[in-house]
């Protein structure tokens, strides 16, 4: 028993001895049954739910681990403080007001050094190595003279999550004052310019109509503003024709699409409303711009120290002065020329397009024949070589068909690249069909000839019975070959026909989804006949033939 009540705490030795003088040692079996009862039915809803100190209500389905506090807390009645944050655990946090203080202390004076202030300045915050002050000749420590206002001494602050990522800690409201009062100035400025335009445009009816049309009328591709009276011209008005439509000749003028520009004009030749973006480049006062920076450079390069942009109104001046002069010392050169040589009234004559009725265009070859000056740029067509013939041709490649081959014209050769013959080229190309067509009828009357020639009077009857024999055998020969000519007719049409089919299906094969297509429906393996191998190369399709696009 001892050695129990030696392992035991303090706090659980105390708690044993109260309860063993304020309750009964034990609870008796009825007292159980009743806590269990009224447990039930706090459960169920029949009767109240237990209060706890502060008179908020406990939810009796809580368990009982959780509602039943731990024997050191040292409760009187049901509770569930011990399960809430405890206050002396809790971290003290700084205020949203409270917040690092810029600047000096102005609220105390001080006329007199004090111990231990920084000997530069006088301030007590700080020491002399620390000091922000423009060092002194006689420091505040000997002077006592200007003795410097104390920093505030920064507290440590202790910022919460929000705290230290709040991005208006320490912002002072009355610093969006200033801000207020400079809208306030850009808005009365604002309407006082609105006010002396509209005093003006009264003035004006151009002007007065002009800032109606503004206000009134909304404009497709502008944005504006009745307020300001502006409008903004953010993209081009739908009615007005695109550049690039204005000529579809790709050889014409070069559009950029990206920045929408057309540099030159598309029809030169006629009389456009379009110029050109070079038009506009060079018109209003860019010409003017560029002749006084050039100005500027010349003067430069002479010792004279002037610039376009950092003195515009001297650079003008000078300019206005060099060309006054310039022309008072032409004008005074010309003079003292005509005074000595003579020859004023040839200055007056009228112009020589008024006198000759014609006009002088000066133009400028190259060695090869090109213009160099003096012409418009001329407008190329193709980027081949026109009119160019080759290998003593006179017509070019694809000016002669024939069975179903190209040739030239020249000399009716199907050769491309071939040396022109000429009419001996034409006269043995064409009688080879003929000539290889009666071939053996040329033989056998040459036979013929030589037999009736060699032979005797006496012999007339068996050369005539010879003779007939061989022109019947002829005329066989001749209709077995037209039957001939006939049966291979009729299989190159089939073949033809054949072939027409093969390709269509070939198409529709092809246009099917490959998943569709039958299985093997692309392979065929077959020895071509004569007919169709013919058939073949008769309905390909020719890439050099010049005519292909428009074939079927």
């Amino acid at each position: 028993m001892a050695s129990n009540t030696q392992s035991m705490p303090v706090s659980q030795i105390l708690k044993s001895k109260s309860e063993i003088e304020d309750e009964p040692k034990k609870k008796s079996r009825e007292d159980w049954r009743k806590a269990k009862e009224l447990e039930e039915a706090r459960k169920a809803g029949t009767a109240p739910a237990a209060v706890d100190e502060e008179g908020k209500d406990i939810n009796p389905h809580i368990p009982q681990y959780i509602a039943s506090a731990p024997w050191y807390y040292g409760t009187a009645g049901p509770t569930l403080k011990h399960q809430r944050p405890q206050e002396e655990k809790q971290k003290n946090f700084s205020h949203l007001d409270e917040w690092y203080k810029r600047g000096v202390d102005t609220t105390k004076l001080v006329t007199k050094y004090r111990k231990g202030a920084c000997e530069n300045c006088g301030a007590l915050t700080h020491k002399r190595k620390d000091c922000m002050e423009r060092p002194r000749k006689v420091g505040a420590k000997f002077s006592g003279a200007k003795i410097a206002a104390d920093e505030f001494i920064q507290k440590k602050l202790s910022l919460n999550y929000d705290g230290k990522r709040d991005r208006w800690s320490g912002y002072d409201p009355s610093e969006h004052k200033s801000v207020i009062e400079e809208f306030q100035k850009v808005e009365e400025a604002k309407r006082q310019l609105k006010a002396d335009k509209l005093n003006a445009n009264e003035d004006s009816d151009d002007e007065k109509d002009e800032d109606k049309y503004v206000d009134e009328v909304d404009m497709p591709g502008t944005k504006v503003d009745s307020k300001q009276r502006i409008t903004v011209r953010n993209l081009r008005i739908r009615e007005d024709t695109a550049k690039y439509l204005r000529n579809l000749d790709p050889n014409s003028a070069y559009y950029d699409p990206k920045t929408r520009s057309m540099r030159e004009n598309p029809n030169p030749s006629k009389d456009d409303q379009y110029s050109g973006e070079n038009f506009v480049r060079f018109t209003g006062d860019t010409t003017k711009h560029a002749s006084a920076q050039l100005f500027a450079w010349e003067a430069y390069e002479r010792g004279v120290d002037v610039h376009l942009l950092a003195e515009p109104t001297k650079l003008e001046l000078l300019q206005k002065e060099y060309e006054k002069k310039k022309d008072q010392f032409k004008s005074k050169v010309q003079g003292s020329i005509l005074e000595k040589y003579g020859g004023e009234e040839h200055l007056e004559a009228p112009p020589k397009t008024l006198l000759l009725a014609q006009t002088e265009d000066y133009v400028e070859y190259s060695r090869s024949g090109k213009v160099i000056k003096g012409q418009e740029k001329e407008i190329i067509k193709s980027k081949y070589e026109e009119d160019v013939y080759i290998n003593n041709h006179t017509s070019v490649w694809g000016s002669y068909w024939r069975g179903g081959q190209w040739g030239y014209k020249c000399c009716h050769s199907f050769v491309k690249n071939s040396y022109c013959l000429g009419e001996a080229g034409r006269n043995s190309v064409t009688p080879v069909v003929e000539v290889a067509a009666s071939e053996p009828e040329k033989e056998t009357e040459e036979k013929e000839s030589s037999d009736s020639s060699s032979e005797s009077s006496s012999d007339a009857e068996v050369k005539s019975k010879a003779k007939n024999k061989k022109k019947n055998k002829k005329k066989k020969q001749k209709e077995k070959k037209k039957q001939k000519r006939i049966e291979e007719k009729d299989k190159l049409k089939e073949a033809l026909k054949a072939e027409e089919d093969h390709q269509n299906k070939a198409e529709r094969l092809l246009a099917l989804d490959e998943r569709k297509r039958p299985y093997n429906s692309m392979f065929e393996v077959k020895k071509p006949t004569e007919e169709e191998i013919e058939a073949y190369y008769l309905k390909r399709r020719r890439e050099e033939d010049p005519m292909n696009q428009f074939m079927n």
